[in-house]
């Protein structure tokens, strides 16, 4: 549990100490704690102690001062361009160039024929909270190395990610880029790309080649080992950085070096390239099958919106740390393989070993979520359930055993020789996981419990009027949910074993997509998105006296068109049979108690 009146006397004990000590409180806010003990990757030091302002440094307290970092000629300027997808818009293609942009889809993705389109050094609309505008940073930050693997990525996109980070940071601050190409077969991704960079970013962009495949963690191992900044800054190659993303992301490690730093991301649609907000946050999490999961913000961290708030788990491969850090815990475990669970090791053994992360709300780099993957799979077996057994293995002591619940298979999984990880819980004395669970990520198992609570209702959801069934056609984000004929009754395909789960949403049995309503208006779509088991557009309760399915938000009821098959949300009307849904399975008490109605 989080410790507020211990947080408060620390807070007015730092206050005490400044005023009085002047000078001196500069080292005490910033702490001058030595790491037990340092993993020598036989690669240069960054000045640290306990934080870059250390006494290595040798910076007296008057030197230092909050300032503002912001490039506002670069502002204007950005602010002044037209053209497509300019300010972060929609790529809109002709049709005739809708019928050109196959080929590059189906190689990566996306649409890289829009991409082509847009200048590379477009802008972006600076979508960050009002406060982050006047918001500032320490004038003595450490600089940076941004590492970034790629295979196969596409020429545009990869030069945009290039040009956006390196003309939305402080020079001072940015010391290189490392482009790391893990054995790509394009050959415009090899001495075409070494001498565009040389030509357009001379001592700036160096570009590294694997001699052979070696997946996404091992290419970020190999780009941590040639960088010299005293920041790794890890991000995918197809982004974009929002303004001023960089300072925000140095100033917590400042203070402390031991802090890792997640920028916000956005979403690049991968269609039309539009550049949009995901969200305005959340902690990242997981469920027992490790699937990434969010918690919703704390109360305090409400209250400030442009302040960086602890998060127990990282998104994936977007994050700023310390060097030094870095190495101190071994970097990624080398022996997962491909990619998959690498979030999960490094977010755990950075709280369990004394360190900690945060989300920064002023950092915002916009991503691009590929429609599909275009990569073969690498033909390793089960890769991601090796990985997550070293994980677990290595870090999560007794809640292990939730996992294997979860995934029984991966009790026969063996993950290889867990020596050098064990030795780095050893040298670093870090904590069990139910220190991590109880403190860090203490709401966790409220959300997402270790032993699910069985569903309000699940199998199919027939319609009484209609005689069919809902049916998603395991569809992903985005698609709509139709009506079809009953499984049961035609021995047909389709997805209809849907549960109204204890999350209070709807869901295909197994799957973390969810029915999702986002307008109030009648004939409302239904359309599925990922879950977040935070309520809001996808919050359902099923009536069972009048076997209507209501969504609170929109204060409609679930309805249909018996001739198109359409599925919608629509006033309630008891009196309505397409509003009448008979469920296989129902959970008459949790119902009950759900809408406090007599046992």
């Amino acid at each position: 549990m989080r410790r507020n009146s211990v947080t408060l006397i620390k807070f007015l004990v730092a206050a005490v100490i400044f005023l009085a000590a002047g000078p001196f409180a500069m080292k005490f806010l910033f702490g001058n704690k030595r790491a037990d003990e340092y993993v020598d990757a036989g690669l240069p030091m960054a000045p640290n102690e306990g934080g870059f302002h250390g006494k290595e440094h040798k910076r007296s307290s008057g030197e230092l001062q909050k300032v503002d970092w912001h490039d506002h000629k670069q502002i204007a300027a950005d602010e002044a361009r037209v053209g497509p997808g300019e300010q972060g818009a929609a790529v809109i293609l002709s049709p005739e160039e809708e019928a050109k942009k196959d080929d590059l889809y189906k190689v990566n993705g996306f649409n890289a024929f829009a991409s082509d389109k847009i200048s590379l050094q477009r802008s972006i609309k600076d979508i960050r909270h009002p406060d982050c505008k006047a918001k500032k940073y320490w004038n003595k930050l450490p600089n940076c190395s941004i590492v970034v693997p790629f295979h196969n990525e596409h020429w545009t996109t990869l030069l945009r990610l290039t040009y956006s980070v390196i003309n939305r940071a402080p020079k001072e601050l940015l010391h290189e880029v490392i482009l790391v190409d893990d054995f790509s077969t394009k050959p415009f991704l090899k001495e075409e790309l070494d001498n565009y960079m040389k030509e357009h970013f001379p001592g700036r962009v160096k570009v590294v080649h694997a001699e052979r495949r070696e997946g996404l963690i091992r290419t970020r191992i190999l780009g941590a080992k040639h960088a010299t900044g005293d920041v790794i800054l890890f991000l995918d190659s197809h982004v974009e950085a929002n303004v001023n993303y960089l300072p925000p992301l140095l100033d917590p490690i400042a203070e402390d070096y031991r802090t890792v730093v997640c920028p916000f991301i956005d979403v690049i649609d991968y269609e039309n390239f539009n550049y949009r907000a995901q969200d305005e946050g959340a902690r990242g999490a997981f469920d027992w099958e490790f699937f990434y999961k969010r918690l919703p913000l704390l109360p305090e961290d409400l209250l400030h919106p442009a302040e960086p708030f602890n998060s127990p788990v990282m998104a994936g491969g977007l994050f700023a740390i310390s060097r030094k850090w870095f190495w101190e815990l071994g970097g990624y475990d080398p022996g997962l393989d491909i990619w998959g669970g690498e979030q999960y090791e490094l977010s755990f053994k950075i709280w369990q070993c004394g360190g900690k992360m945060v989300d920064a709300p002023c950092s915002r780099i916009g991503h691009i979520y590929r429609k599909f993957a275009p990569f073969p799979n690498p033909g390793v077996g089960d890769f991601v359930g090796r990985n997550y057994k070293r994980v677990a293995e290595v870090w999560m002591d007794e809640y292990a055993e939730y996992l294997y619940q979860h995934r029984p298979h991966y009790r026969s999984i063996q993950p290889g020789d867990l020596t050098e990880q064990k030795a780095v819980r050893t040298r670093l004395s870090c904590k069990p996981f139910k220190w991590f669970m109880e403190e860090i990520a203490f709401d966790l198992v409220k959300v997402y419990p270790p032993v699910e609570p069985k569903p309000f209702a699940s199998g199919e959801f027939r319609n009484r009027d209609a005689d069919m069934c809902i049916d998603t056609k395991y569809g992903h984000e985005g698609s709509n949910v139709h009506l079809d004929k009953c499984i049961s009754d035609s021995n047909g395909g389709g997805e209809q074993n849907l549960e109204l789960s204890w999350h209070k949403d709807i869901r295909p049995s197994k799957r973390t997509v969810c029915f999702d309503v986002s307008t109030s208006v009648a004939k409302a779509p239904v359309i599925l998105y990922n879950c977040h088991g935070m309520g809001g557009n996808q919050r359902f309760k099923f009536n069972i006296n009048t076997q209507q399915i209501y969504h609170p938000i929109s204060n409609q009821c679930l309805d249909c068109d018996t001739g198109s098959h359409e599925l919608f949300m629509n006033p309630c009307d008891e009196h309505k049979k397409t509003q009448q849904w008979i469920i296989t399975n129902v959970n008459q008490t949790a119902i009950k108690i759900e809408w406090d109605l007599p046992k």
